[in-house]
C-alpha cells in the first residue's frame, strides 16, 4: 500500500456543458462548513468556508450558511441552477437521522430552507461522505476503481462505499456509518466515534495535557511515550473496524478525507496495521482534495439535477 500526498486541484474538469446558471455546493459539517458556486460544468468560481459553531445549535449554522451561499452567487453573478448539499447522517425529507454533533440538527429541512432561501428550482440532499465520494469516482482517487472505500475521519469518523462507479446509499441510506461501529470492551463496548475521530482526540489530547487537540497530539505522538501509546490504542480501534470493511468488501483502494488525515503519523499508523492483517491489503491514499471533497460532491449533486437540454 502507498499513501500519496498532493495539493488541493484548482477544481474539477469540465465534463459536457449543461447550459446557463450557477450551480451552487454547501458541505456542513461539525467543525466547519464550505460553500461554493461553480459554472454548468462544474467549475469551481468561487468558494468559502466558516466555522459551524457547533455548540451554539443547528439554526444559526444553517442560516449563516445560508447568507453566505447568497454573498458568493452575488459576487459571482449570474441565475442559480441548483444546488448540492453535502450533510452529515441519514438524510430524510423531514429531517436527518445519525448526526449527533451539532444540537438540532435532527430537525432540519435542508432541501427545503436551502430552496425557499435562495429561491433555487432544484436542491439535492445527501450524506456528506456519500457526496465525498461522488467526487472521487468523478474527479479523484476513485476513477477507474472498483471497489472503493472512502474513509473520513474529522469531527465523526464514517465511510462511504462505491461499486460499479456508483455509491452505495444501503437500504435506509445509511451504508458506511463506522462511527457506530462496536468499540473497546466488555461487550457492547462503545462506539468507534467516540474512540477516534477528530473530537475523540482532541478530548484525549486535553486529558493528557498536550496543547493543540489532535494536532498536537499527533506532533506528539511522533516520539515514543505516552502520548504515542495512547493514540496508538485509539488507531487499533479504527483499524479494527477498517480491516472488517475491507475484509467485507475487498476494496481495490481506500482513500482518506477529512481533518485528522492530515496527520501522516496517523495514515501510517492505518496503513501499517491494515498491511499487517489483512491478507490482501488495498491501495491506500489521501484525498487530493481531502478537506473539499463533500463540497465538490455537492457541486456533483446539483450538476446531475440539471438536464442535460437546459
Amino acid at each position: 500500500m502507498s499513501v500519496r500526498l498532493s495539493g488541493l486541484p484548482a477544481g474539477p474538469p469540465a465534463a459536457g456543458t449543461r447550459g446557463a446558471g450557477l450551480l451552487l455546493g454547501i458541505d456542513f459539517g461539525g467543525t466547519k462548513m464550505a460553500v461554493g458556486v461553480s459554472d454548468a460544468d462544474g467549475r469551481l468560481l468561487a468558494h468559502r468556508r466558516v466555522p459551524t459553531h457547533a455548540e451554539q445549535g443547528a439554526p444559526q449554522a444553517l442560516a449563516r450558511a445560508l447568507a453566505l451561499a447568497g454573498d458568493l452567487v452575488g459576487e459571482v453573478g449570474g441565475p442559480l441552477a441548483a444546488a448540492g448539499v453535502a450533510s452529515p447522517g441519514v438524510v430524510r425529507p423531514d429531517g436527518i437521522d445519525l448526526a449527533p454533533n451539532v444540537p438540532g440538527w435532527e430537525r432540519l429541512r435542508l432541501a427545503d430552507a436551502v430552496r425557499d432561501a435562495l429561491d433555487v428550482p432544484r436542491v439535492a440532499v445527501d450524506n456528506d461522505l456519500n457526496a465525498a465520494a461522488l467526487a472521487e469516482l468523478r474527479h479523484g482517487a476513485l476513477r477507474g476503481v472498483d471497489p472503493g472505500l472512502v474513509v473520513g475521519i474529522g469531527t465523526g469518523v464514517a465511510a462511504a462505499v462505491t461499486v460499479g462507479g456508483a455509491v452505495l446509499p444501503g437500504h435506509r441510506g445509511a451504508a458506511g456509518e463506522i462511527g457506530y461501529a462496536v468499540a473497546g470492551g466488555p461487550w457492547p463496548g462503545t462506539m468507534l466515534e467516540l474512540d477516534f475521530s477528530g473530537r475523540a482526540l482532541d478530548r484525549l489530547a486535553a486529558d493528557l495535557d498536550v496543547p493543540g487537540g489532535t494536532a498536537g497530539l499527533a506532533a506528539a505522538a511522533e516520539q515514543p511515550g505516552v502520548a504515542r501509546d495512547a493514540l496508538a490504542a485509539r488507531v487499533d480501534e479504527a483499524a479494527r473496524a477498517l480491516v472488517t470493511c475491507c475484509l467485507l468488501l475487498d476494496p481495490q483502494r481506500i482513500v482518506l478525507v477529512g481533518g485528522v488525515t492530515r496527520s501522516g503519523l496517523i495514515r501510517r499508523m492505518l496503513v501499517d496495521r491494515l498491511t499487517e492483517a489483512l491478507p490482501h491489503p488495498p491501495d491506500v491514499v489521501r484525498s487530493d482534495f481531502a478537506d473539499d471533497a463533500a463540497l465538490y460532491g455537492a457541486l456533483a449533486l446539483a450538476r446531475d439535477t440539471v438536464p442535460a437540454a437546459l
